[in-house]
């Protein structure tokens, strides 16, 4: 069995492409902004950052752009092409959002937020370790031969791919397609059920934002400490706003993107040496594995740079706007991950798709459960599923809906993702293997 070859897309240029996700993008802003009519009522249901996810993936699912297509020559060879603006986007844009957005962190006031956003956190972990051996047991009910498979083509097997990827990313995932050697041709398959399953319910979180006071009240949660922090983060803001100059925009541009630079270049190093001199950074079964990935150190290099900033007075350049040049960057990557997710290919394997939908509800029903026992606030709740679910890509967009101020909580619980990922992971798949056998 082959992976099915996907159709070329009507634009395949990623300049043109590019220009294409702008213009959604100036549309959705310029419409976003009409306190009027039709536009003012829709954009009080679906907000302005789940659009810039949607329009991209209905672009996607007509066939106008795509991130991934085949093609075939004369001789019957199949070529793979891949467009490059998410690598670009979550490679250049995503850490100089990072620095720009965290250049006027206040790490007291983010230490005041306690300890529920790290409870919510490892609930989201626990989520996804028992959502997926639960989720094979009720889809072998109605659908067994989309639980079953022998050997390396047993579903379990892929789906600890996607256990890695939800619990800590890209590299977590790879960690787990090397250790259990899922089938080649079919690793697809769980790559669009990550994909979609996981967008679809980014886009669910992003609906909640709207929402956020009627969702704290009905959680009774306390939201003060983030209040705090918005309000002190906002007044310091208020404070030194002025008109923004080109050598500011310069500046910041260098500030930024010089720190991408040394994030790159650090990253890679030090994600090299591990690799080729720690025996347990190399070993895809080891839990430290995931210190051998490049995107986890340079995600790690530029929130430390922006700290690193916060504390000298290249932390003014946030009243020229440097948290909003990172917002631009953030909806740019946010247009990038909706090109992922084409709706056509939802009913290709619809038993995967079940499980995957289960799995995430039962994810979403324990950290709704616990945050009510506990009383956290709507935000922990929607960042740290994403920091889990999202990772180091996705986590940052939906705190930066909530506050700019807010960005780097949901960076640091990213990071700590890499961490529980591979052993999160590792027994889920155990669980899921269990399961599948029952």
């Amino acid at each position: 069995m082959t992976e099915k070859l996907l159709p070329e897309p009507l634009i395949t240029d990623d300049t043109v492409v590019f220009g294409l996700l702008a213009l959604s993008l100036g549309f959705i802003f310029v419409s976003s902004s009409i306190k009027t009519g039709f536009w003012k009522k829709f954009y009080g249901v679906v907000p302005a950052v789940l659009m810039c996810y949607l329009l991209p993936a209905l672009l996607s699912s007509f066939g106008v752009v795509a991130e991934k297509w085949h093609t075939v020559n004369e001789l019957g060879e199949v070529t793979e092409h891949t467009s490059r603006l998410y690598y670009m986007a979550s490679r250049y844009l995503l850490p100089a959002a990072l620095v720009l957005m965290t250049l006027s962190i206040d790490l007291k006031a983010i230490a005041n937020l306690g300890s529920k956003a790290l409870i919510m956190f490892l609930t989201g972990s626990a989520g996804i370790i028992i959502g997926g051996p639960i989720a094979i047991l009720i889809v072998s009910i109605f659908s067994p031969e989309s639980v079953g498979g022998n050997g390396f083509d047993a579903i379990w097997r892929g789906l600890s791919t996607i256990a890695g990827s939800w619990i800590g990313g890209g590299a977590n995932q790879a960690a787990m397609y090397e250790i259990f050697k899922y089938t080649p041709e079919k690793y697809g398959g769980m790559v669009l059920v990550d994909i979609f399953v996981a967008n679809v319910w980014m886009a669910i979180v992003l609906l909640g934002v709207g929402k956020t006071k009627q969702i704290d009240k009905w959680l009774k949660s306390d939201t003060s400490a983030i209040e705090k922090l918005k309000s002190k983060v906002t007044e310091f803001t208020d404070r030194i706003t002025r008109v923004p100059t080109l050598p500011d925009y310069m500046i910041m541009l260098g500030l930024a993107f010089s720190a991408v630079g040394i994030a790159h270049f650090f990253g890679g190093h030090i994600s090299k040496a591990l690799t080729e001199n720690v025996a347990a950074v190399a070993d895809p079964t080891n839990f430290l594995s995931f210190l051998g990935s490049g995107f986890f150190w340079m995600v790690v290099i530029a929130t430390a740079a922006g700290i690193a900033i916060s504390f000298t007075k290249a932390k003014n350049y946030e009243g020229a706007g440097a948290s909003k040049i990172g917002g631009m960057f953030i909806y740019i990557l946010v247009a990038t991950i909706g090109m992922k997710v084409d709706l056509g290919r939802v009913l290709e394997n619809p038993g995967l798709i079940a499980i995957g939908f289960i799995w995430i509800t039962i994810h979403a029903g324990l950290m709704i459960l616990v945050a009510k026992l506990i009383k956290a606030p709507y935000f922990f709740l929607a960042v740290g599923s994403q920091a889990n679910v999202g990772g180091a890509a996705s986590a940052p967009v939906v705190a930066a809906e909530f506050h700019p101020s807010l960005t780097s909580v949901g960076v640091l619980l990213a990071v700590f993702g890499y961490v529980v990922g591979t052993g999160g992971a590792l027994l889920c798949a155990y669980l899921m293997e269990i399961a599948s056998k029952v």
